[in-house]
């Protein structure tokens, strides 16, 4: 994962600032959020879209409330959309809406059109919450991809599925964007 450049100058430079600094999240108790992921997980395994959206959306409150702000709408869908060149193939995992406080989510992978992990799915989910959580808790209008924003992600992500963290380690690249460094951050022990 790569964080966005960061903007040179202005209100979004101060607001990529921000969102960098803040590497924490206040979370909501451990249940009925880890059930909800349960149940989540059990509807995947079923290929239960109505199911996996429920839990999603059980999901998404939990953390909402958690906060004391309005809970996103959930909306699940089948494959992946995506974009095929040459070089890579580009697949849309989730998306959240600032408009409308609509996170969508796709459960089935682009080219062989199987059901996601589950593991993929949480991590969808807790990015796309994370985005929610920008705009209408912290007031981030561009909720940008920050080393704060993805830190934050994490930690919703390891809670949810009640796995060890590992610090992030990051690398800069040459035009001001951090990358996390993989065999670095595996290396750590928890």
């Amino acid at each position: 994962m790569i964080t966005d450049v960061p903007p040179r100058k202005g209100p979004r430079k101060e607001e990529y600032a921000r969102s960098d600094t803040m590497r924490t999240i206040v979370l909501p108790p451990a249940e009925p959020l880890r059930a909800h992921a349960k149940t989540l997980e059990e509807a995947l395994s079923q290929e239960n879209r109505k199911g996996v959206e429920a839990a999603s959306g059980q999901m998404a409150e939990a953390v909402a409330g958690a906060l004391n702000v309005k809970s996103p709408r959930v909306r699940v869908l089948g494959v992946r959309p995506h974009e095929i060149t040459d070089d890579y193939i580009d697949e849309t995992f989730g998306d959240y809406d600032p408009n409308t406080a609509l996170i969508r989510l796709w459960m089935r992978t682009a080219i062989k059109q199987k059901p996601t992990s589950f593991g993929t799915l949480v991590s969808t989910l807790c990015h796309e919450i994370c985005h929610h959580l920008d705009v209408v808790h912290w007031g981030f209008p561009n909720t940008f991809h920050t080393r704060g924003f993805y830190e934050r992600t994490a930690l919703l992500y390891h809670f949810v599925r009640d796995t060890p963290i590992r610090q992030l380690v990051w690398t800069q690249q040459s035009d001001g964007a951090y990358r996390i460094n993989w065999p670095a951050t595996m290396r750590q022990r928890t």
